[in-house]
């Protein structure tokens, strides 16, 4: 086994002048963001960083936040990555649970005031400081005391299905077998292209970082508003030449794949891969469809090159070094195609939930079918295997649930909005007819006693919880639909939320006015079109000029839902960074009468 700054080093000897990383038109090659890399590892360590330290990194996407995460693992640290996009309530919940000894942030980033001392690495004295360390790679006696494979890696804090979110501590272990699954599987080398897509919170983005990294081929980054799936992913990944990418089948769903990885690469992950998906996507490059959460490191299994005519996409097999068992309620195997619970184990099964020891005891069990004192992973996710050894993910037994490729506990959800003290009970279930469409809807009985509207309950959720698990739609109920029993009908709830999620009938969708002839390119004209546009999207039955999409429960998703459409319905054009710019409809409709105009 090897650490990943071991990795990296050898691979920078073999590839010194490749390129490393590309971001807009910068590009940096192995051997100068090796030194970097360095320079600054030496500052980390005389700050006191080294192994099993946390360094929390709140840096924007750029070639900056690579150095700094090789400079952190080089020291022999470990990152925990943090979102400026998070609220401050998420953040500072993370900083003060994890307790790392260091922030590293740019200028940018100035809206996180937590009681952690921190170097600016953008600030001019400090890049003066880092050009004077030496930038030849870290000797093992450099650091504060020896780095093993054993030794933390980076703390990812995932939903918690009680209220709060909990920090999967992984170490270095299972980096050798996943680099050579990438081997095995993908063969990228020198001159191949990996589109760097995931969010720096998620453990899919490492899988990036070690995809090109870690194998000799280029890293390319963009800004978010690049990567929006739909016309801008589409239009990065030309610009850019991409070979590979990994992207969840949200994404896959709303961006056309024509033209897109010709002879590389598209890995599916983050949810199911459906029948339809796998017939476009593997049409003309190969479609891979991985499996594994984040208790693992970054995935448990893998399957393809994936056929579009299969009836149902495989997970694959296990990667190297790992195992996945389909057990009974009894931890007895499971026969092929009986469904049973998926515990994984091997290399990639990581120390646990950091300072939750009890909770890291309850998931992260003794495994009978390893060697003595191995572990395996309670994983909670339902499946099976064939005779032929192939693995398929059928769902769930708990109340967790994929959104957008996100996980998300809805118990997390219905815990924040139980803590508003207008509110007395709290049922969270997903709506929506298909990937791309899902969204989270909140049923809510509030108490007579306090007044409070749906968007004042919106609010609340979005001061703590990030953006992919803020309710598109929050319903107060009179009476909750009840089983026999007495316990809350969740069933019902859920198939309500389908028909009609914000709790409305409302009347059917119009017909969208054609825009931009006759004089019907007038703001006027793009304001009533975007409005039923958006009133269909969102199914939400009134929709004016002053409203602000993401007020109404828009996201991200759905933005480049909305661009689409503009864009085919409309004839309009609009760069996805002023679809989240606009402070509302009428904002946005002159953006669109701009943009008509040329």
């Amino acid at each position: 086994m090897n650490t990943v700054s071991e990795l990296f080093e050898s691979v920078v000897t073999e590839s010194g002048d490749a390129p490393a990383v590309v971001f807009g038109e910068s590009v940096l090659d192995y051997a100068e963001l090796n030194a970097r890399a360095n320079r600054l590892a030496r500052r980390l360590i005389a700050a006191g960083v080294g192994p099993d330290a946390l360094v929390a990194v709140a840096v924007e996407r750029s070639a900056r936040l690579v150095v700094a995460v090789l400079a952190v693992l080089k020291a022999g640290g470990a990152y925990l990555p943090l979102d400026p996009d998070y609220p401050a309530e998420r953040l500072t919940h993370m900083v003060v649970d994890a307790g790392p000894v260091l922030l590293l942030r740019t200028d940018g980033v100035t809206s996180l005031h937590l009681d952690v001392p921190e170097l600016v690495l953008d600030d001019p004295s400090f890049e003066a400081l880092c050009e004077r360390e030496r930038g030849d790679d870290i000797a093992p006696d450099e650091r504060t005391a020896p780095l093993v494979p054993a030794h933390l890696m980076y703390v990812i804090y995932t939903s918690g299905s009680t209220g709060v979110p909990k920090g999967v501590a992984v170490s270095h272990t299972g980096v050798t077998d996943l680099v050579s699954t990438q081997v095995r599987l993908y063969g990228v080398g020198r001159g191949d292209r990996i589109l760097q897509w995931a969010s720096f919170s998620f453990d899919a983005w490492f899988w990036d970082f070690t995809l090109a990294l870690l194998n000799g081929a280029t890293l390319v980054m963009a800004e978010q508003h690049a990567l929006m799936p739909g016309e801008s992913l589409r239009e990065t990944m030309l610009t850019y030449s991409i070979d590979h990418a990994v992207l969840p089948p949200v994404a896959l769903g709303i961006t056309d794949s024509e033209g897109l990885l010709v002879g590389g690469t598209i890995t599916s992950t983050g949810d199911v891969c459906t029948r339809a998906l796998a017939e476009e996507w593997s049409k003309g490059r190969r479609l891979y469809n991985a499996y594994g959460p984040t208790e693992v490191t970054v995935g448990a299994s893998i399957g393809g090159p994936v056929k579009g005519v299969q009836d149902e996409v495989t997970v694959g097999t296990p990667w190297d070094g790992g195992v996945v068992h389909v057990l009974d309620e009894r931890l007895r195997e499971c026969p092929d195609g009986q469904e049973g619970e998926l515990f994984l184990a091997g290399s990639g099964v990581v120390r646990g939930y950091l300072n939750r020891p009890g909770l890291t005891a309850s998931r992260f069990v003794a495994d009978p079918y390893g060697p003595p004192g191995s572990r395996m992973y309670r994983s909670g996710d339902r499946g099976r295997h064939e005779a032929d050894g192939e693995l398929y993910f059928t769902g769930r037994i708990d109340n967790q649930v994929k959104m957008r490729g996100f996980r998300v506990e809805l118990g997390e959800i219905e815990t924040r909005l139980e803590s508003h003290p207008a509110v007395e009970i709290v049922v969270a279930v997903v709506g929506g007819q298909d990937a791309a469409t899902e969204h989270i809807v909140v049923y809510v009985r509030t108490s007579a006693r306090h007044e409070v509207t749906e968007g004042q309950l919106r609010a609340w959720a979005r001061d703590a919880l990030p953006e992919h698990m803020v309710p598109t739609h929050v319903v107060v109920l009179d009476r909750f639909p009840t089983l026999p029993n007495g316990k809350i009908d969740r069933k019902e709830l859920a198939e309500r939320a389908v028909r009609s999620p914000a709790g409305h009938h409302g009347t059917p969708p119009h017909p969208v006015p054609a825009a931009g002839a006759g004089g019907a390119g007038e703001a006027a004209s793009y304001e009533e079109a975007l409005c039923r546009l958006v009133g269909e999207i969102l199914q939400v039955p009134e929709v004016t000029p002053k409203d602000n999409f993401f007020d109404l429960g828009g996201h991200s998703m759905l933005a480049a839902k909305l661009a689409g459409r503009m864009r085919k319905e409309l004839g309009v054009t609009v760069p996805m960074r002023s679809m989240f710019e606009a402070q509302s409809l009428a904002e946005l409709a002159q953006v669109m009468e701009r943009a008509k105009r040329g």
